[in-house]
């Protein structure tokens, strides 16, 4: 079985850090909006406003939207998971502090080295390759080290639903890429999951009481447009043709990056302060993605 550019080349690695930055930047604009709407509804809301978007740029493609391809249920557990994922996030941050969440839910590239292990023929880490998903995550342990306090029962109860959160994240990633989802549009692919989440995440927010809609500030709003336009909408649709075209492991190892970024963030536009352990992670993770990342002279990446 061949699989087509497995090892990321110079573009893909530079369009992943702009992902991350991306995402580790939404981390600000979603602490910000959440003083006017609720955590699970704005979620919600950044779905359901995706979701109209990939259906617009689908039909400017002319891209079919409802013809049978045998994916239907495929992408409705695509959907649920993404979903879930995001539903303990933010109901997990409920229990737990921002900074240990981050080391919890980027356990996820570790579900994905052994997802492709089990599931995605082809995928097969080395020695060295696991040893820079150690060192990556070790990065994120240092950078996060001075809120890894002893937990209470409550934190416990957080940390729980961070590491199922993980796994749900490094699941989606595994099943788009060993499924019939692999074969078809990544919009096709975002649309399942945004969909499913639309529906999902607003349900969740009215069984959790959430007040919904509190305020709204031209700040705000331009918060939501990022999370929905850019984030949800370019950012996600780029990442699952990433997931189509390259490895998932060596993909999912760049995601160690974006809770680094969204400190960096923080530092420079809520002034929070910015250690020297930032530094030391960032060398950590750094080399952790070069390891995960690095070719063998006389290794063929085509299976």
């Amino acid at each position: 079985m061949t699989h087509r550019n497995q090892a990321l080349d110079i573009t893909a690695m530079m369009i992943l850090v702009v992902l991350c930055a991306s995402w580790g930047l939404q981390q600000i604009t979603i602490k910000y909006a959440n003083q006017g709407i609720s955590p699970l509804l704005q979620a919600g809301i950044r779905s359901a406003g995706a979701a109209i978007l990939i259906l617009a740029w689908m039909a400017l493609r002319r891209e079919p939207v409802l013809n049978r391809d045998g994916t239907l249920w495929w992408g409705f557990a695509a959907g649920t998971l993404f979903a879930g994922e995001f539903l303990l996030v933010y109901w997990g941050l409920e229990f737990t502090n921002a900074s240990r969440s981050a080391i919890f839910l980027y356990m996820s590239p570790f579900v994905v080295a052994l997802g492709s292990q089990l599931f995605i023929p082809g995928e097969n880490l080395r020695l060295y390759q696991v040893v820079g998903l150690c060192c990556a995550f070790t990065g994120i342990i240092i950078a996060f080290s001075e809120s890894f306090s002893l937990p209470t029962y409550r934190m416990l109860i957080g940390d729980s639903m961070l590491i199922a959160a993980a796994v749900f994240w490094g699941a989606t990633t595994v099943l788009v890429k060993a499924s019939p989802l692999r074969k078809i549009k990544p919009s096709k692919t975002l649309l399942y999951q945004l969909a499913v989440s639309a529906l999902i995440l607003p349900l969740g927010s009215v069984v959790k009481g959430e007040p919904g809609i509190i305020t709204m500030t031209p700040l705000i709003l331009l918060c939501l447009f990022y999370q929905t336009v850019w984030v949800a909408f370019v950012t996600y649709l780029v990442w699952f043709w990433l997931i189509r075209n390259y490895s998932p492991s060596r993909l999912s190892s760049f995601t160690f990056l974006t809770p680094l970024f969204g400190v960096l963030a923080g530092g420079l536009l809520l002034k929070e302060s910015i250690t020297g352990a930032l530094l030391i992670s960032l060398l950590l993770v750094g080399l952790g993605i070069y390891l995960v990342n690095r070719t063998v002279a006389g290794h063929n990446q085509t299976k």
